[in-house]
């Protein structure tokens, strides 16, 4: 079993920045993947970053290459999410998520483990 734990989320204007945090405990191997997702009301859940190979192979979705980092502190067992120039869009419950295996997916289907979520809400 693997156990996630979001913080870090808030409330930011437009062109702002929050860093996303994810504690990772419970059961891990070399081929533990991780990914965080967002969901806005009444919407899909979709991937807008994720982590492979020990970290040594990141994947971002379009809106959010160029201003999200995915990184992980393994010695601390933790996951960020550093988002930059906050928009508006990028309003929603954002989720860590972690999967066993290789691949290079951003689809919620191939995650195993989710965290509760942490709240971003970006005013313009």
């Amino acid at each position: 079993q693997v156990q996630l734990v979001e913080s870090g989320g808030g409330s930011v204007q437009a062109g702002g920045s929050l860093r996303l945090s994810c504690a990772r405990s419970g059961y891990f191997d070399r081929t533990m993947y991780m990914g965080w997702f967002r969901q806005a009301p009444d919407s899909a859940r979709v991937g807008v970053a994720a982590s492979y190979s020990s970290g040594t192979r990141t994947y971002y979705a379009r809106s959010v290459q160029g201003r999200f980092t995915i990184s992980e502190d393994f010695s601390s067992n933790m996951v960020y999410l550093q988002m930059n120039n906050l928009e508006p869009g990028d309003t929603g419950m954002y989720y860590c998520a972690a999967g066993f295996g290789y691949g290079s997916s951003l689809q919620s289907r191939d995650f195993s483990y989710w965290g509760q979520g942490t709240q971003v809400t970006v005013s313009s």
